[in-house]
């Protein structure tokens, strides 16, 4: 396997002029990139990044070069006068224009009947070698000017305000200004029609949301009213001012990630930013909040301070992810994100960091396709949010606030190691955080911390917690405990301990759960919680640790999966929404232990039924005026427990909500849900072409998304083949869609069997789309989390181990095979347990 080189090692970019022709009709592009730089070996040659280009020309210091094409994307110049020092390189190139959603590429979009596009760059991660030649490593920081020459008529965006525009040969010239020393990934542009909303901060800087016109102009005033209260906020917690002088939001009908944060221009799928009044629902708007956070928070953590190198992405994206947070709940205190926190990011990390071979948070990159594979958004987003949270916790707010203002301060517009962030937030508190956070950073997995009650003494120990099969494990970590009873120690960072205990109160560990571990407590620490349960004294937060904790040691053989069932009954009186989401998880989980059993599965049900009925008759199907949000959302999650009972009434009403309503009018919130309940119970071909025919046509993406899950719902293997049949045209389902309908399909017990032929049927189209894009591996990895059965474990085997050989899918597929034996597992050992309790209740 070829490694990485550094190519910063022999060559030092200082600044770039870049100036390309689009011509986006012939799908080509052409120009020219002058680098000034610093070479630092007298080896006679200087070796960049290039990747799809025709060279056509390079000159070195105004003499021309010669130059070759090697491996790992790398174009090397050589000169007899190739020396030690500075010196000025000019390339000339073109290339073409594609739909791999990376690189430079066309966005598809319909108005008012007329086909258009837009043109649009996404360089993240290693990218910015398609577009132009260029040392496209996060450490080779620059300045750049861009000149970009277009066709007429068209906005041009780009991370710096224009300059200058001017016409030349009837084609328009966009001069940008100079941008600050920043890595080549984060470099962009975006050309073509669109319409805008404009706002400043309180210190002036200018943002603006831009959309298609396709989108109403009201569709963009949420977004830019997050977008310019979360500048202000960041300013005032960094204390460190945004670095340009505008802040461009830009929707883009096709992007394959959530968003990108280009300095000064982010880009966005549309629904990750767009929240039309008529049609986005109160789970769209904090979703649209969560991302513009997360991708302002990276203009100052990953575009002002960078890491060095790839293995320290979490710089980037674990503190972009707690940032989200901690934005959005100063910005909208009334929304508790920090429970949305413990039922998202937290499960997320959770459950991906109990299987064997995952990845650990800072990971080597020793070939160029190995980094796609680090954007694991369960580790380096979830789970390193989790432990910088943990850290945050351990030293205290305000520690934790100076360090990072230290941290800004030092290292602005340059780049960092993991260390530099510890030693910072170390000064800050007078705390050992680099020992404290460096443990958790490099291993894998988390530990499960045993308690138990032995002759007035608290035993606490701990080993690492797996879900499936594993190897043994003798890590350790350093463990911030945070219980609730003084006397028990504030770290436990050996195996075991034990403390004189002599409490009749009960104990809790992980007090606002905000350290990456779980708890296993004996029967009697367990039964003192329950009992808090039902005297009402546990929090919201609290209780969803408890039971998501539970789920969990079920899923690992520690407890029985068959105790869930009396632990959910306990919480049947429950009025929160965040609970009822971790008890509506709870129930999925019950599912895979009755599928082939049709008493067992009836019985499930009413027992779904059960749990969810007070709520359900005290919030029925419509929202009342003035109502909490967190209502509007817990409406959803009782509504859905009831239709999978099959209740008649509540299918009743949902098949009269959607024979009454045009789909805009209907609850945004219950909307996937009742059209998911008409296409299961209900669907006619007439009813599937009449969603498919809205789907095609509608310009609202969130509306589209509550189509294709309602859609995925059908129990028809007939429609399911149909839809399967329609993900690789993109002419119905978008690119970037694709894995989601894949994925809806092969959860559904019905589209499971069918799904999972058609990925294997299909791969050379997903290796063809996909196979240079981050996303590439969704297709491993969900199909691994579906699968429930020793024959399909055998086809997943068959089928991918021969692809682990490209680096890409390496690590996905181990980890595949190994999700899906521990579920077989826990299936075959736990199925009868749970249909016994079933058939008492």
């Amino acid at each position: 396997m070829q490694t990485v080189s550094r190519l910063i090692e022999q060559f030092t970019p200082e600044h770039y002029q870049l100036s390309l022709d689009l011509q986006r009709l012939e799908r080509t592009f052409s120009g020219t990139v002058t680098i000034n730089g610093t070479a630092t070996t007298d080896s006679g040659k200087i070796t960049v990044h290039a990747k799809d280009l025709a060279i056509e020309s390079v000159t070195l210091d105004g003499k021309e070069a010669q130059f070759t094409l090697g491996e790992n994307d790398e174009l090397t110049v050589q000169h007899a006068d190739l020396h030690q020092g500075r010196h000025i390189i000019v390339f000339a190139f073109s290339g073409t224009i594609t739909d791999t959603m990376h690189g430079l590429y066309p966005c598809y979009f319909e108005h008012e009947g007329t086909k258009k596009e837009l043109l649009a760059t996404q360089f993240e991660s290693h990218h910015a070698r398609e577009v132009f030649p260029c040392i496209d490593e996060p450490e080779a920081k620059a300045t750049f000017d861009v000149i970009l020459t277009t066709e007429q008529g068209i906005t041009v965006l780009g991370n710096m305000p224009v300059k200058q525009q001017k016409v030349e040969n009837e084609r328009l010239v966009t001069v940008f200004g100079t941008t600050p020393r920043m890595s080549t990934y984060l470099v962009a542009w975006v050309a073509g029609e669109l319409h805008r909303k404009t706002a400043t901060t309180k210190r002036g800087v200018e943002v603006n949301v831009w959309a298609t016109p396709a989108q109403s102009p009201e569709s963009l005033d949420f977004a830019l009213d997050i977008a310019h209260r979360t500048i202000d906020f960041f300013e005032e917690y960094f204390d460190t001012p945004y670095p340009l002088p505008k802040s461009d939001h830009v929707a883009l009908p096709d992007f394959s990630s959530g968003a990108m944060e280009n300095w000064g221009l982010i880009t966005y799928r549309e629904i990750a930013l767009l929240a039309d009044p008529a049609t986005a629902g109160v789970s769209s708007r904090h979703y649209i909040a969560t991302v513009i956070a997360h991708e302002l928070s990276h203009q100052w953590f990953g575009n002002l301070v960078t890491m060095k190198w790839w293995d320290n992405l979490w710089l980037n994206e674990s503190f972009a992810e707690l940032m989200m947070f901690l934005a959005i709940d100063a910005l909208h205190p009334e929304w508790n994100i920090w429970l949305d926190f413990a039922t998202s990011e937290s499960i997320m990390a959770l459950r991906r960091d109990s299987l064997d071979g995952v990845q650990p948070v800072q990971l080597d990159v020793n070939h160029p396709d190995e980094i796609s594979t680090l954007f694991d958004g369960a580790i380096v987003y979830a789970k390193g949010a989790r432990l910088l949270r943990m850290c945050q916790h351990y030293i205290g707010d305000e520690a934790f606030q100076t360090g990072l203002k230290a941290y800004f301060a030092a290292y602005k517009y340059g780049n960092t190691v993991g260390d530099d962030l510890w030693n910072a937030l170390a000064k800050a508190s007078g705390k050992d955080v680099t020992r404290l956070m460096n443990t958790w950073i490099s291993q894998s997995g988390y530990p499960v911390v045993s308690a138990a009650l032995r002759d007035s003494e608290l035993q606490l120990s701990q080993t690492q917690f797996f879900i499936g099969p594993h190897e043994p494990s003798t890590k350790l970590w350093p463990i911030p405990l945070n219980a609730s009873d003084p006397s028990v120690p504030e770290l436990l960072d050996s195996s075991s301990t034990a403390v004189p205990y002599s409490q009749n109160t009960p104990l809790r560990l992980n007090v606002g759960d905000s350290a990456h571990f779980i708890s296993h407590y004996d029967d009697e620490l367990l039964g003192r919680l329950m009992n808090e349960v039902k005297n009402g004294n546990l929090t919201p937060l609290d209780r969803v640790q408890l039971i998501h904790e539970q789920t969990l040691l079920a899923r690992a053989g520690i407890i029985s999966s068959a105790k869930l069932l009396p632990l959910l009954e306990a919480f049947k009186t429950e009025t929160t929404e965040p609970v009822w989401d971790i008890i509506s998880l709870a129930v999925g989980e019950l599912k895979k232990f009755v599928e082939t059993d049709d008493t067992a599965e009836q019985q499930l049900r009413q027992f779904a039924g059960r749990l969810a009925r007070a709520q359900y008759e005290q919030l029925g199907w419509q929202p009342q005026e003035g109502e909490d949000e967190t209502i509007t959302k817990l409406r959803t999650t009782i509504a859905g427990l009831m239709i999978y009972s099959q209740d008649p009434e509540a299918l009743a009403t949902a098949k009269q909500l959607y024979n009454d309503m045009a789909l805009e009018q209907l609850d945004p919130e219950l909307r996937p849900l009742i059209i998911g309940a008409v296409v299961r119970h209900n669907g006619s071909d007439e009813l599937i072409n009449t969603l498919l025919d809205i789907y095609k046509t509608t310009p609202s993406s969130e509306l589209q998304q509550d189509i294709a899950s309602g859609l995925t719902s059908t129990k028809d293997p007939a429609v399911v083949k149909r839809l399967l049949d329609l993900i690789p045209d993109a002419s119905v389902v978008r690119p970037q869609d694709a894995a989601r309908w894949f994925v809806w399909l092969i959860r559904n017990r019905e589209g499971k069997e069918l799904a999972w032929r058609w990925v294997r049927d299909n791969w050379n189209w997903v290796e063809k789309t996909f196979g240079s894009d981050k996303s590439y591996d969704d297709y491993p990895r969900y199909a691994a989390g579906a699968l429930t059965t020793r024959s399909q474990l055998e086809e997943y085997k068959t089928f991918f181990s021969p692809l682990q050989s490209e680096p890409a899918l390496t690590r996905v597929i181990a980890i595949g095979i190994g999700e899906i034996e521990g579920r077989v597992e826990l299936i075959e050992r736990d199925s009868q347990n749970v249909r016994d309790a079933l058939a008492k209740l």
